[in-house]
């Protein structure tokens, strides 16, 4: 390697080399960031809700974390969700597809349940949550 020296900043690097170290330097952490990047998964789960329950198979879903998560929510009557740990709340009406859209930042197991009313003006849940995410450290 040829070093060019310069009397006027102590003998270093001239301004070419170190702007070609820098390029390098930014072409590496673009690389370790864009590794993180695809690690990165878009997941969609269509959920339907049918006399308050949701299928068994649908009650039980496993993402890991970082996922971007799409729940597509059908129902046969006006419903308000909420997911726990992610404070989501959506509110889905009968033939009406509902989206309810997070990214899994959060690891650990999450009831979605449904709010309703209660006679104060607040909410309570239901007896047992509709289906529970769980969010498995990548």
């Amino acid at each position: 390697m040829t070093r060019h020296l310069h009397p006027r900043n102590g003998g270093g690097l001239c301004t070419q080399r170190r702007l070609q170290a820098f390029a390098l330097l930014l072409l590496v952490l673009a690389g370790r960031a864009g590794v993180g990047l695809a690690q990165t998964t878009e997941v969609t789960f269509d959920i339907k809700i049918e006399k308050g329950k949701v299928a068994p198979t649908m009650r039980l879903i496993r993402i890991k974390q970082g996922d971007a998560v799409k729940l597509r929510w059908t129902s046969d009557r006006p419903i308000t969700l909420h997911l726990h740990g992610y404070d989501i709340e959506q509110k889905v009406e009968p033939g009406v597809l509902t989206e309810m859209v997070f990214t899994a930042r959060a690891a650990g197991r999450f009831p979605i349940e449904e709010h309703k009313a209660d006679a104060k003006g607040g909410h309570s849940h239901g007896e047992a949550p509709l289906a529970r995410i769980e969010v498995y450290p990548r």
